[in-house]
């Protein structure tokens, strides 16, 4: 999916250097002599928390990533590795614990993800 760079605003995800990221500031230039708007946008990465930056024109599209929200229930927990199956595909993955989480997931339980691509993130943690 795509957008304009000028529309995006704090809050909302971004694709910045092939990592989705959700955005923490949007500046806009005001257009020069000979240019066009600028827009300047900050963002933290979703999987990995590292900040990047983004330039564009802001009638320029960038790509936004699609954000699957879902329920999983947790099979079994190995280090920092949970195996948890899907509540409404019913198809079995793994996804890496986040340090937050650590501790806290237990077989049986259920856990709220996002999956962007195939990769998962583990967003919630629900008791047995």
């Amino acid at each position: 999916m795509a957008t304009e760079a000028g529309k995006l605003k704090p809050g909302s995800y971004v694709v910045i250097d092939g990592e989705p990221c959700r955005v923490v500031s949007m500046i806009k230039s005001k257009p020069g002599k000979h240019g066009s708007t600028k827009a300047r946008v900050a963002g933290v990465g979703i999987f990995d928390g590292k900040k990047r930056e983004l330039m564009r024109p802001a009638s320029s599209t960038v790509e936004v990533p699609m954000i699957e929200k879902k329920k999983a229930q947790v099979l079994s927990v190995e280090g920092n590795i949970a195996q948890l199956m899907d509540l409404t595909e019913y198809n079995n993955f793994e996804a890496t614990i986040p340090e937050e989480f650590e501790g806290k997931i237990e077989a049986g339980g259920e856990v709220s993800y996002w999956k962007i691509g195939e990769r998962v993130l583990i967003k919630e943690v629900s008791g047995p």
